[in-house]
């Protein structure tokens, strides 16, 4: 937060010291980079009073009452969670699924990652990125506070295009993904998932993947211009989520309602 505050102080600094025929174009940069940082500085706010509001008010050991808090937290106050729609839509998809291993790219609170936990088959694991390290310490703390263990999760600390290409060291040698919730960065949503094809760290028999859309559906053209074949679909399932169903095998997908 001090490295925030000292980079807050220097950009209007930065731009009396530059000379006037580049300072409305400067200007015009450091608003960005200003906004950038704001925004930053207003998500590590929010993980942290959300972490505290729930640690304080749960019942430890008891996952149905961290997530009934974590809502309780929402209805006043500013969320990086999933609606309670969106929670149930993912209860259902993991209750239909049934997954051996899920990735979930955007780990947050910890939010999504004990809605999942709590309704993985035996021997269910999950694989949680956040390249955020204090909002990983944070939402590990409450995974735990929930009653799960480190043998049924593990969160990785880095960005998702560093954190998959190792995600095989994590699976096992035969082990691949059949459920993957992406909620980090919409920018990388295409990126990753051509990442996690080529790789091959889909499930053969096919691969959910559930998509926030926080941005409105133009943020996921390209994916979804991606996935236009036969061999994937997609379907609405909540105002901020998609489902899609692709192959491992096909490097492209398709479109359906």
């Amino acid at each position: 937060m001090c490295t925030l505050c000292v980079s807050l102080c220097l950009v209007p600094a930065l731009v009396l010291l530059l000379s006037s025929r580049y300072r409305v174009s400067l200007t015009a940069l450091c608003r960005r980079v200003l906004h950038r940082l704001l925004k930053l500085a207003r998500r590590k706010v929010c993980v942290r009073s959300t972490h505290s509001f729930v640690f304080s008010n749960c019942t430890h050991g008891k996952p149905d009452s961290v997530l009934e808090t974590f809502d309780l937290y929402a209805e006043t106050h500013p969320s990086l969670s999933l609606c309670p729609q969106e929670g149930e839509v993912l209860d259902e998809v993991v209750r239909r699924v049934a997954p051996l291993c899920v990735l979930e790219l955007g780990t947050h609170c910890g939010y999504s990652s004990i809605r999942i936990l709590r309704l993985l088959p035996p021997g269910g694991r999950l694989l949680t990125v956040e390249q955020d390290a204090q909002s990983a310490e944070l939402a590990e703390e409450l995974i735990l506070v929930a009653g799960f263990k480190h043998t049924q999760f593990q969160i990785l600390t880095q960005p998702s295009a560093e954190a998959i290409p190792a995600l095989s060291s994590h699976l096992g040698p035969d082990a691949r993904l059949d459920l993957i919730l992406m909620d980090h960065d919409p920018q990388q949503y295409l990126l990753d998932l051509l990442l996690l094809q080529r790789l091959g760290l889909l499930s053969p028999a096919g691969c959910v993947l559930l998509v926030c859309r926080p941005q409105g559906p133009r943020s996921l053209f390209p994916l979804l211009e991606h996935l236009r074949a036969p061999a994937c679909s997609v379907r609405a399932r909540a105002p901020g989520l998609l489902e899609l169903n692709c192959h491992s095998d096909r490097h492209d997908g398709g479109e359906g309602s």
